[in-house]
């Protein structure tokens, strides 16, 4: 399988990494967002976090090419 990572001996699939990370981002994305107003122009936060989520993973994904990790 293309794309995986070991830490201490296990192997993790790459895109569980990037999940995480890409989950920690979207949470600081989130209240930096929510800190400056920016939830007081869109009509449904929840879809807003997800396909926040989902431009953060596929940043990450593509800026991990160069090291080997795609996914």
């Amino acid at each position: 399988m293309i794309g995986e990572v070991a830490i201490g001996g296990v192997l993790f699939p790459a895109l569980l990494l990037l999940g995480a990370l890409a989950l920690v981002a979207t949470a600081f994305l989130s209240r930096l967002f929510q800190i400056v107003g920016f939830y007081r122009l869109v009509g449904f936060r929840p879809l807003v976090d997800c396909c926040l989520f989902l431009i953060v993973l596929g940043l990450l994904d593509w800026l991990t090419i160069p090291f080997g990790l795609r996914t």
